[in-house]
This record gives C-alpha cells, structure tokens and sequence, in this order.
C-alpha cells in the first residue's frame, strides 16, 4: 500500500470517536496495522482502550463505514487484538492534551 493510500485511510479513521472518550481511534493510538491484499479487502488490526468495551461492536461498524467512500477498498475486516495491550503512551499529544493526560 502507497504511503498516500495509507494517509487516505488513516485521515478516514480520525473521523470514528471513541464515544467513551471523545477523541479519535488515531490519535488513541489504537490502530496497529493496516493489511490491504490485492482483491481490495483490507484488514484493520487495532485494539480497544478496555477489554470488553461495550461499545466494540459500534467501533467497527463506525471504522467500517469510515473506509467505505475509499475506492480501494471493497470490503474492510477489523480484527481487535489485545496484544500488546493499549496504554496511554500510544496515545499522539494532541489526545493526551484533550483528555488531560500527563
């Protein structure tokens, strides 16, 4: 995947908000690969700031919705892992700034 693509997908993903949160799953910093194979279908691997988060399932519809304007991809897969775990230094400065995080 071309570094613009890559852009693309990651600026489509700043628009899901981590409705516990209120910031984005980018700049949470828990999305951890992006794998888009030849026939279109790209696999989101990302985590969740809490393991059995209510709202898992409303994540990866909105990550699903997010990438359906790209024309690159047909079909987006998202695999939640938990492995390595999510902690606040994954989270970009401008996170830790909204949500007060030292």
């Amino acid at each position: 995947m071309n570094e613009e693509l890559k852009e693309s997908i990651m600026g489509a993903l700043e628009l899901v908000i981590d409705p516990e949160l209120g910031v984005d799953i980018v700049n949470l910093g828990l999305i951890y690969d992006l794998d888009l194979k030849e026939d279109g279908i790209l696999t989101v691997t990302m985590t969740l700031t809490a393991m059995g988060c209510p709202l898992a399932g409303v994540i990866v519809d909105q990550v699903k919705a997010a990438l359906n304007d790209i024309p690159e991809i047909k079909e987006t897969e998202v695999n939640i892992v938990w492995t390595p775990a999510w902690t606040k230094d994954r989270m970009s400065r401008y996170a830790k700034i909204a949500l007060g995080v030292q």
